[in-house]
């Protein structure tokens, strides 16, 4: 059994590469849900959806989001009416967010409800939601307190970052099945994404950081930073205002309590020393995933990496 943890578009395209060689059935991906938020009274979750149609097979690659072929005419019809349009909403996307919000009212757990989409749209893999309970990441700018979504989407990342909040960290219990999935895996894979408002979300979760360090399975991490960016996405501008030095070493240096193994792109080879100075084994590859071919064979090198541990 494997267990992946998740979020956002490099997660999403690795995990379509490793579902080519691994069957559905034996993956179990934990997904962040800080970025959730409610939206035009519907229950918005990002990075489930983003993973869940990557998956399926109907994500609009082109955009790293959304379902590919959407209109937006209820979007634009919304904005006649007053309302702001900067989270972008397509008309087949909204109808995910319509039957995720009625099931949640009706009682169901955002576990219960992404188990049902995830049927519906034919997938085999079990995507667990990091918990159950409300959970957001907020981030302290310059020009104030905001939701992160808000930061990254309608004001582009373009504030100054000076602290992350995840607010609900306190009372937020891993969803079910999250911790016995880490527990009962032969292999956990850190994937390539943002490891503040990613992966830090979901190991600052009550219990996930302790089961890692205690689970016997080969941990692997793929890193998110290339050259000193990310290929998407603000971690640089994150793990800047955190006071981190944005590297392939400062992901490895977040995970070095639990990890074995991180796989860094070639174009890194000069960090390879100062992390396997970690207790880090470190394996270099191509980490940017441009085809089919590249993302299956990413995953491949990690399936190989897990062997020699």
């Amino acid at each position: 059994m494997i267990t992946a943890l998740a979020g956002g578009v490099g997660a999403a395209k690795f995990l379509s590469g490793l579902i080519k060689i691994v069957p559905e059935e034996e993956l179990t991906v934990i997904v962040n849900t800080g970025d959730d938020m409610e939206l035009f009274g519907l229950h918005i979750s990002p990075d489930l959806d983003i993973i869940t149609y990557t998956l399926a097979g109907i994500v609009d690659e082109e955009k790293g989001w959304g379902i590919k072929g959407d209109t937006f005419n209820c979007l634009e019809m919304l904005e006649k009416y007053g309302y702001e349009k900067w989270f972008n909403l397509g008309d087949k996307d909204l109808a995910t967010h319509i039957h995720r919000t009625i099931l949640l009212k009706k009682g169901l757990t955002l576990s219960q409800v992404t188990k049902d989409i995830c049927r519906r749209l034919g997938l085999k893999v079990n995507i667990l939601p990091m918990t159950d309970d409300k959970f957001e990441t907020w981030i302290e700018t310059d020009a104030g307190l905001m939701h992160f979504q808000e930061y990254l989407v309608k004001r582009g990342a373009r504030d100054r970052v000076l602290g992350v909040k995840y607010v609900g960290v306190e009372s937020a219990k891993p969803a079910e099945g999250v911790i016995e999935s880490i527990l009962r895996s032969s292999l956990i894979i850190i994937c390539p994404s943002n490891p503040i408002v990613s992966i830090g979300t979901i190991l600052s979760v009550k219990g996930v950081r302790e089961a890692l360090r205690k689970s016997h399975a080969r941990k692997i991490a793929i890193s998110p930073i290339i050259s000193g960016a990310p290929l998407k996405g603000p971690a640089d501008k994150l793990m800047s205002g955190l006071g981190l030095e944005v590297s392939a070493f400062s992901v490895a240096y977040l995970y070095r309590d639990f990890l074995n193994v991180f796989i860094l792109d070639q174009l890194d080879r000069g960090e390879k020393e100062r992390i396997e100075s970690l207790g880090i084994r470190t394996i270099l590859t191509n980490t940017i995933m441009k085809t089919l071919e590249d993302k299956v064979n990413l995953a491949k090198v990690v399936l190989e990496a897990s062997k020699s541990i």
